[in-house]
């Protein structure tokens, strides 16, 4: 069973409650004063326990979310070779179609075609690399 502690500021207004009912207020400096003794008493729990706090809870948490960022990583890695793939195929029908029609602007569809794959597989290197990651 645990036994509960009682705070300090508790105590003190346990231990001065049965004063305050038999004391009469008189004037409000009096209140003042004692307020200001009672503040002044437990200033201690008004403060951040700044050095002393254990983090290490957290380290695993940090750890495993890590960890699952990683994989993530990975699989978004595939998605993106899958849809350069699936890319790929779509445009170089689109641009066989338009080579077999006679319409213009087959260069610029061939150029569009190259520079999106090029950026999905390069950012698939170079995005994990910019947060120091290799894959």
């Amino acid at each position: 069973m645990r036994i509960k502690r009682r705070s300090v500021v508790d105590t003190i207004y346990s231990a001065i409650t049965p004063a305050l009912v038999r004391f009469h207020w008189r004037s409000s400096v009096q209140r003042l004063i004692l307020l200001s003794a009672l503040l002044c008493s437990a200033k201690e729990e008004g403060f951040a326990k700044c050095g002393n706090v254990d983090y290490s809870w957290g380290a695993d948490a940090l750890a495993s979310a890590h960890d699952y960022a990683v994989t993530m990583m990975l699989y978004i890695v595939y998605l993106c070779y899958a849809v350069a793939g699936i890319v790929v195929i779509v445009s170089a029908l689109q641009i066989y179609i338009k080579m077999n029609t006679g319409e213009e602007g087959v260069k610029k569809n061939i150029m569009m075609l190259v520079g999106a794959c090029l950026f999905l597989i390069g950012a698939t290197i170079v995005f994990p690399a910019f947060f120091g990651y290799q894959i």
